[in-house]
């Protein structure tokens, strides 16, 4: 069952790209180089990794997403890498159970939940797709720990708007 719930805003380091579905696993795969380069740096992550999408094109054609660590503050780690932060805020949460191959139905039913309740979800509409304020998949299981894809879990967060 989602639960309404408050964020502060979370300083993040990030890689971003304009991408197809089949493109998804490349973008997922820094989430591993942005750790390393933490590590690298005696740098903590302040959380879980995490997916953020930004924007959505018309029929998921195309997606513009980040994969991105927490951190307590800014840190360089060069061009290919920005920081960002995740707007504070309310957030629906709804957790996922099992492999990422079930996230598109875990979405699917939050979206058709909200619906239901009357959520006015933080998105606008725009020629180039549906942009969000704050929509994440975090990932709350490291499979280096965990290699058993159906027993991780992932948080949907999806901002609601003021």
């Amino acid at each position: 069952m989602p639960s309404l719930v408050e964020r502060e805003d979370q300083p993040y380091v990030g890689y971003r790209a304009t991408v197809g579905l089949d493109g998804l696993r490349e973008v997922a795969h820094r989430i591993a180089t942005i750790v390393g380069a933490l590590a690298e740096r005696e740098v903590a992550p302040a959380g879980a990794p995490f997916f953020r999408y930004l924007v959505i094109g018309p029929d998921m054609a195309s997606l513009t997403v980040e994969a991105g660590v927490p951190v307590a503050a800014p840190v360089e780690l060069g061009e290919e890498y920005r920081n960002d932060v995740v707007p504070g805020g309310k957030y629906v949460l709804a957790t996922h159970y099992g492999a990422p191959d079930g996230l598109v139905a875990a979405t699917a039913e939050l979206l058709e939940w909200g619906a239901a309740e009357g959520v006015r979800w933080d998105r606008t509409q725009a020629a180039d797709g549906e942009h969000w304020t704050g929509r994440l998949e975090v990932y709350r299981t490291d499979p280096r720990v965990e290699p058993d894809a159906t027993k991780w879990e992932t948080d949907l967060y999806f901002r609601v708007a003021d």
